[in-house]
């Protein structure tokens, strides 16, 4: 068994000269979000930014939902992927950060595909029809990951994908010291998908841990 090649920050250097294809739009909002309050820790990373819209093209993606706006930078990346007459429905709490997206949506020429529907996520999915989704993508408040895995099984249709982010969690699920909510939620959505026939999974050991999940 190959063991796991450990990313050092000459390595993530590396990668993202070799295979990141990030343009100014996309740099410059990444930019601005990490000015933010702990804005460079919640947005998702120009690697899974780019990995994401590869997912949606092999998908043939044309309604994405999203859970978890932030400031928009997948939001982006996801509706230039879903390509012209596609959408993405956001879903986030409030408009404060995603606001600070709008522009650059707008600048990027993807500002009519985006849908941001504000509200508690769990309550904005069941308004969603059924069986209508392509991917969904959940990168929201831990806690209620299991909520929106259940919906979004329900959301795709039988050819559908399922991307769950942050499920190693800045590798605290490992550290048995930690015992914050956020980090028992993903420990036991986790426990819980590998016990989970419904689906087929896989676990992805990059960026803050990306699992897939594809019904069987």
């Amino acid at each position: 068994m190959a063991t796991q090649v450990a990313v050092t920050d000459a390595l993530a250097e590396y990668v993202r000269a070799v295979s990141v294809r990030e343009d100014d739009v996309l740099r410059e909002l990444r930019e601005v979000t990490a000015e933010l309050p702990a804005g460079e820790a919640m947005q998702v990373s120009p690697e899974e930014g780019q990995f994401l819209a590869l997912l949606a093209g092999l998908c043939r993606a044309r309604t994405v939902v999203e859970v978890g706006t932030f400031t928009g930078y997948a939001t982006l990346c996801l509706a230039r992927a879903v390509g012209a007459g596609g959408r993405v429905i956001t879903c986030d709490v409030t408009s404060r950060w995603a606001d600070i997206g709008r522009g650059f949506w707008e600048r990027a020429g993807v500002g009519e595909r985006i849908e941001l529907l504000l509200g508690p996520a769990a309550e904005t999915l069941r308004g969603i029809p059924a069986g209508s989704v392509d991917l969904v993508f959940i990168d929201a408040d831990k806690g209620n990951y299991a909520r929106y895995f259940e919906r979004a099984l329900e959301l795709i249709h039988d050819d559908g994908l399922i991307v769950i982010d942050n499920t190693l969690y800045f590798g605290r699920v490992v550290d048995s010291d930690a015992r914050d909510a956020d980090t028992e939620a993903i420990r036991t959505f986790n426990a819980a998908l590998a016990e989970d026939d419904r689906v087929e999974i896989s676990l992805l050991p990059v960026a803050d841990g990306i699992t897939l999940a594809r019904k069987r």
